[in-house]
C-alpha cells in the first residue's frame, strides 16, 4: 500500500519539538510526518526515499535529520534484520509524544520498551543495564552513573548478596526507568529528582497495577518534575 495512504490527516509537532533551538526547522516537519505515519502501526516504516520526494531533498540529507532527531531523543529506530543479518525493515518509533488530557499534557510512549541492543541504538534490557552498571563498565555514560551516585543507587555485590530478591527488582526497575529517562529529551529532570520521591512513586505505581508499570512510572516522574499532572 502507498506510504501516502497511510498516512494521518493529522501530524503532532509538541511544544518540546517546536521550541528546540537545536532542531532544524525541516527536522521539526519530518517529526510532525512521522507521528502522522505512526497512527496505523504503532511506527512509521516509510524509506528516506519517500520523505526525499516529500520535501525534495537527497536522502542523504533525510537520513541526516533522523540521525539528529535521534540523537536528541526524539525518536527511536529500529532495524529489522533476516537470519543472515541483512537489514529487512526500518521502524521508526515517537519517543513520549505528549498528549492533551483535561488540558495537562501527558505522555504516551508509542515504542517498545523492553529491548537488547541493536546496531548503534543504546538500548539494554534491565538485567543486562543492572549487571553493566554494578560492574561499572565503561559502556555506561559517566554522567548516569555521577546521577545514580548522587541519588545513592549504586550497590556492590556484597551489599546486593544481602539484599532480598524483590528490593533487588526494585532497585534494577528504577534505575532501568532512569536510564529511560537520560535518553530521552527529558533527561534535565534528572538533576531534580530524590531518592526517596522516587522510591515513593514507585511503590504508589506498584499500588495501581498498571498494564506495563515500568512505562507508567516513567510518566508519573516526568510529570511530577515537569510541574504536570498524570
Amino acid at each position: 500500500m502507498d506510504e501516502q495512504n497511510q498516512t494521518s490527516y493529522y501530524s503532532v509537532i509538541p511544544a518540546t519539538v517546536r521550541y528546540d533551538n537545536r532542531l532544524k526547522p525541516a527536522e521539526k516537519l519530518i517529526y510532525g510526518e512521522i507521528t502522522s505515519l505512526t497512527n496505523q502501526k504503532g511506527y512509521c516504516f516509510a524509506q528516506n526515499k519517500y520523505f526525499a520526494e516529500l520535501y525534495n531533498v537527497n536522502p542523504h540529507t533525510v537520513s541526516q535529520w533522523f540521525s539528529h532527531l535521534e540523537k536528541l531523543g526524539y525518536i527511536y529506530i529500529e532495524l529489522i534484520r533476516n537470519k543472515k543479518k541483512e537489514i529487512r525493515e526500518r521502524r521508526i518509533y515517537i519517543r513520549d509524544n505528549p498528549y492533551v488530557q483535561n488540558n495537562t499534557y501527558l505522555f504516551k510512549s508509542t515504542y517498545p520498551m523492553y529491548k537488547n541492543i541493536q546496531d548503534n541504538n543504546i538500548k539494554y534490557n534491565i538485567d543486562d543495564l543492572f549487571n553493566l552498571i554494578i560492574n561499572n563498565s565503561s559502556e555506561i555514560q559517566k554522567d548516569f552513573y555521577s546521577i545514580l551516585d548522587h541519588l545513592e543507587l549504586i550497590y556492590t555485590n556484597d551489599i546486593l548478596n544481602k539484599m532480598q530478591e524483590d528490593k533487588i527488582k526494585i532497585l534494577k526497575n528504577i534505575i532501568y526507568t532512569l536510564y529511560e529517562i537520560y535518553n530521552s529529551q527529558f533527561n534535565l529532570i534528572l538533576t531534580k529528582v530524590k531518592r526517596e520521591s522516587l522510591i515513593n512513586l514507585y511503590l504508589s505505581a506498584e499500588e495501581h497495577n498498571p498494564e506495563n508499570l515500568l512505562n507508567y512510572y516513567k510518566k508519573v516522574i516526568i510529570n511530577k518534575y515537569t510541574n504536570n499532572s498524570i
